[in-house]
């Protein structure tokens, strides 16, 4: 009663006073920057190791956050493409707080280079097990593409230890995303254009490359534009807004284009288990609004016997909307979190009690 009397007045209130819904946005911002911050793993040497080999490596440097917590099972974010770790969970955040530290990794703005990425991650593992912590990790889309080259390229020689994982609407490959030229049965969807013409581009073709860089760009403004139509937005959306828009326009075409590269790069495989650990996957209702219909990832997630293999101890859980005219489309995570934070929450307190943890679901 107390909601459906208090949200109309609310409304009415910003309506009338607009500047009112600015200065709370503002407001969330701060407190978000004050909360979230720079955090450096007391011990770095694959890092550092790196540091002597790769050229410009402060272009490639994922810049880590860390938001305190108060439980001892910490949560290590990979976003998308975009937005950046700290705004893809914005609505998950207090979840994760209940369990422990959340520790952000946003990739650089003017490069990117999977070998220092997997060496951050490591440092960052590393770091965490030594303070008794076994991190969750949590990756969406085509951070699920490098979660999932670290667990099969590095995590079982490096010695380090994850609690569990989880993964939003992953993407694997660049076929998740991408079919090849001569199959457009269903039509082409926007992102797969984009992401076509940037795999076509020749990276000594800078103007031609700019381009499609900039088309992609507008390519993941329509999309989450998409996501807010007929929506009330509250200041934390706003907040986050203007800086996943930030993101889009100083990320350089560099950057873009290297993440580009490092899908391109991975390979999916089905043969063996991905993580033999706790697992949850989430796919949404609606992924064939962006994943195309000859996805290897999805098909092999919807085959109840291959996500077995890949995750023996996992679940794969679709994420559905109750409201009729609303699915929930790729790693929708801000605009529908009431639709994926309750399984989210529930793997979460699963995971957390010892006598439970042989059947997480």
């Amino acid at each position: 009663m107390l909601t459906s009397t208090v949200i109309p007045l609310a409304q009415r209130t910003v309506a009338r006073h607009p500047a009112l819904l600015s200065v709370a946005s503002a407001a969330t911002g701060l407190l978000r920057h004050m909360a979230i911050k720079p955090h450096t793993p007391s011990s770095r040497p694959r890092e550092l190791a790196l540091r002597r080999r790769l050229p410009s490596v402060h272009a490639v440097r994922s810049q880590i956050f860390r938001e305190k917590g108060t439980g001892t099972q910490p949560t290590i974010v990979i976003g998308g493409f975009v937005p950046d770790a700290t705004e893809a969970v914005e609505f998950q955040r207090e979840l994760f707080r209940r369990h422990g530290s959340v520790y952000y990794l946003n990739y650089a703005r003017h490069g990117f280079s999977v070998e220092m990425f997997f060496a951050q991650l490591a440092d960052l593992v590393e770091d965490l097990n030594r303070r008794g912590e076994k991190p969750v990790i949590f990756a969406i889309s085509f951070g699920c593409s490098l979660l999932s080259r670290f667990l099969r390229e590095r995590y079982s020689d490096e010695g380090l230890t994850v609690g569990g994982i989880v993964m939003t609407s992953p993407v694997l490959c660049t076929q998740d995303l991408v079919r090849p030229e001569r199959e457009k049965g269903g039509g082409v969807r926007m992102l797969e254009s984009s992401l076509r013409r940037i795999l076509r581009a020749e990276a000594t073709k800078e103007d031609e490359l700019e381009r499609q860089i900039e088309r992609a760009r507008r390519c993941f403004q329509a999309l989450f534009e998409a996501g807010a139509v007929n929506r009330i937005l509250s200041h934390r959306h706003l907040s986050i807004r203007k800086k996943i828009m930030s993101v889009l326009q100083t990320t350089s075409c560099l950057g873009g284009y290297e993440r580009v590269l490092a899908l391109k790069d991975a390979a999916f495989t089905a043969v063996g288990p991905l993580f033999a650990g706790p697992a949850l996957v989430m796919l949404a209702e609606d992924e064939e609004n962006v994943l195309a219909p000859s996805s290897p990832t999805l098909a092999a997630l919807r085959d109840t016997g291959v996500r077995g293999e890949l995750f023996p101890r996992g679940k794969v859980r679709t994420v559905a909307s109750p409201m009729s005219g609303d699915t929930v489309p790729h790693a929708s995570l801000i605009f529908h979190h009431h639709c994926y934070n309750p399984l989210i929450e529930a793997w979460y307190d699963r995971l957390a009690s010892p006598l439970r943890i042989a059947v997480v679901s």
